[in-house]
């Protein structure tokens, strides 16, 4: 059986991406102002027809989105951590692939299990 990977290394690494992404998030915001409150203030002054304005206020809804997506996965795999399953698929309980926690230390899943996921999803 491989072992379960090294947990203070990917810790870190969790750690780190979560602290950038609240950068980003903080810094795209203009500080802890919300990104729906930073694009009403934008939308409120924009010569733009109210179609362009309707897509960009979207669009910054959609980014949003996606960070809290990203933030909660980073959560979770630091919860993993925390309980002693990281590393392992949360579907089939089968070891994740370093290479895969390398290039993604967040995945819940193994390949074959992340492929049904998203099968399911679309």
């Amino acid at each position: 059986m491989t072992p379960l990977p090294d947990q203070a290394t990917y810790k870190t690494k969790l750690l780190t991406l979560r602290t950038a992404l609240l950068a980003q998030i903080a810094d795209q915001r203009g500080g802890i102002r919300g990104r729906a409150d930073v694009a009403a203030e934008k939308f409120q002054l924009a010569e733009d027809s109210s179609a362009q304005m309707a897509s960009a206020r979207e669009l910054e809804f959609a980014i949003s989105e996606h960070e809290i997506v990203e933030l909660q996965a980073l959560d979770d795999a630091l919860h993993r951590l925390d309980i002693g399953s990281y590393g392992l698929c949360t579907d089939c309980d089968t070891l994740i692939p370093q290479d895969r926690l390398s290039a993604m230390p967040e995945a819940p899943r193994c390949m074959p299990c992340q492929s049904k996921a998203e099968l399911l999803l679309n």
